[in-house]
């Protein structure tokens, strides 16, 4: 119902101009609206809507894509007014209703919020039914709060998230054991909490002078996560600072965590504008929400909405343990707007700042990387191992990054030991196994071993075209080049606009005799663009000369015989 109710809104953006429009003379902020909207260009768009909605447009159409446009910008005013307008002139919109449900919750007016969702329902039975909770929990009524929640766990699914936000408000009250039965799962079994419920139940558990259940509880999760807020509970709690109940203090946080519970369940699974509109909900209601503030800025940034998402991250405080994680994202913000010297510049500042966190030094390697900058970007790898206290298996990661980063290098050596390292702590993992497989081949050396790898690393992605590249450029360097056509076919079907992948086929098809598809192969991968002007220089000479003769030119480097040791 809500992706329908999405589409048709998105939809109305394309179609005919409305008569009113047209005979107020009103076409070209319209069509500009319209356009701006379409491309998620919401500042662009509210402009438009502005300059209509002060002419007295009075279009439903045009009403409910204000209301849309200026709700995604987290403008809850305007996006009530124009909700009201919507329904002066009789009509009904799920938006608009959604608009003035958020306006009311922020004005503290739960009555006019409850006959919203008395009337119709306004955001489907999950988020309405955890506002009605919280709502309830405003009249100092435990019992009523408990047959909210309770009423809403009776709802295949929705139990958990129920139960949790139930111990939120236990703890909100006071009633802490309350709040620690269910966190625990002593009282309704075993809960699935994310890194803001441990936070909370570490919290209640100090509250309780519970403070070595509560690292123990923070030290579990820190050896799974890279949360730094659960990092910095733990190491504050270790300096014996006085660490209290802070998470929801008031109803209108737990109003902003029912809205970002929902917003984090959307996020990748649906429209990213209707998730965009449940973030920015949470934050009007609760502006230091700071992970509905990351989370926003990450659904701008894949909406290529770029200023707006780095205006959000600006709002972190500098303070806040979170704020470096922000300014990872606002770094990767930048860098996907193509500001690569800016987006360097703030992860460059953060690792004078934050020197011992690992996770800075991580993705200052990861950008330098994605610029091709692999000998800086080895280096920051290098740091961010240097500070593993305790290996586990999720630090394969760090040593295949740098493992990439040195074979970038031309070292090898190191290049492969990382490699066996990453598959040491992530046995068969297929990424690792691929790369580290395609090495081998490139080197000439370990062949069988090579074979092997790549293999098991196309079992485990028989649907990723580069995986099946490598697979079928071993065969064809072991001098089988029949057994190489068919998986090295399959690999351009997978990945048809890779030059790279095109231009092998193109080796392939040339030693079996299809030499004048070998050549439309070559001429493909040239259209293509490789990667490199070498890459373009030897295409270019095997379409002038043939490959025997490049190989030739190059002292034999295709099919080899080589030692297996």
């Amino acid at each position: 119902m809500i992706r329908s109710l999405l589409l048709s809104a998105t939809l109305s953006l394309s179609v005919t101009l409305p008569q009113i429009a047209q005979a107020q003379g009103l076409a070209g902020p319209y069509l500009a609206a319209r356009i701006a909207g379409y491309s998620n260009d919401y500042a662009a768009a509210a402009n438009y809507y502005n300059q209509l909605l002060a002419r007295g447009v009075s279009s439903p159409r045009i009403l409910e894509n204000a209301v849309v446009i200026y709700a995604a910008l987290g403008n809850v005013d305007r996006a009530a007014q124009a909700a009201e307008a919507l329904e002066a002139g009789g009509f009904q919109s799920q938006f608009a209703d959604g608009a003035k449900l958020v306006s009311a919750l922020t004005k503290g007016d739960y009555d006019e919020a409850l006959g919203l969702l008395d009337e119709r329902g306004v955001s489907g039975a999950l988020l309405d039914g955890l506002i009605r909770a919280w709502i309830t929990a405003a009249d100092d009524d435990p019992e009523g709060v408990a047959e909210a929640f309770d009423a809403l766990a009776q709802t295949a699914g929705f139990a958990p998230l129920a139960r949790i936000h139930h111990a939120y408000a236990l703890a909100m009250a006071g009633d802490f054991e309350g709040a620690d039965d269910i966190l625990s799962g002593r009282a309704h079994g075993t809960l699935n909490l994310t890194t803001r419920g441990i936070e909370a139940h570490a919290q209640v558990l100090m509250e309780l002078g519970r403070d070595a259940d509560a690292t123990e509880l923070l030290a579990r999760a820190n050896g799974a996560t890279n949360s730094p807020v659960l990092q910095s509970l733990a190491e504050r709690i270790e300096a014996g600072d006085d660490v209290g109940w802070s998470f929801i203090t008031q109803v209108p946080d737990g109003l902003a965590e029912a809205y970002f519970t929902l917003a984090a369940i959307f996020a990748g699974e649906t429209s990213s504008t209707f998730t965009l509109l449940s973030a920015r909900a949470a934050n009007a209601l609760r502006p230091d929400h700071l992970d509905a503030l990351v989370l926003t800025a990450e659904l701008l940034e894949e909406q290529d909405r770029f200023t707006l998402a780095n205006d959000v991250l600006n709002r972190v405080p500098r303070d806040h343990p979170s704020f470096f994680g922000a300014e990872i994202t606002r770094a990767g913000v930048l860098l996907s707007a193509g500001k690569d010297d800016a987006s360097v510049e703030v992860l460059s500042a953060l690792t004078k700042t934050n020197p011992d966190r690992q996770v800075v030094w991580s993705a200052f390697g990861d950008t330098l990387r994605r610029l091709d900058r692999f000998q800086e970007s080895s280096v920051a790898y290098e740091r961010a191992i240097d500070l593993i206290e305790e290996e586990s298996d999720r630090d394969w990661y760090l040593y295949y990054v740098r493992g990439i980063t040195y074979e970038r290098t031309d070292r090898w050596a190191l290049a492969e030991a990382d490699f066996r390292k990453a598959l040491e702590l992530n046995p068969d993992h297929p990424q690792v196994l691929n790369y580290l497989g395609y090495g081998l081949v490139e080197k000439r050396i370990k062949l069988d071993e090579a074979l092997d790898m790549i293999e098991r690393a196309v079992e485990a992605r028989p649907e990723d075209g580069y995986i099946t590249d490598s697979l079928a450029w071993v065969l064809y360097r072991l001098g089988r080049f029949e057994e190489a056509v068919e998986p090295m076919e399959r690999a351009v079907d997978l990945a048809p606009l890779d030059p790279t992948i095109n231009d092998h086929l193109g080796d392939v098809l040339w030693v079996v005799g299809r030499k004048r598809e070998a050549e439309f192969q070559w001429h493909r991968a040239l259209s293509l663009e490789p990667e490199t002007e070498e890459d373009v220089k030897r295409i270019r000479r095997k379409l002038e000369v043939g490959l025997d003769v490049v190989l030739e030119e190059e002292g034999g480097v295709g099919p080899i015989e080589a030692a297996q040791d």
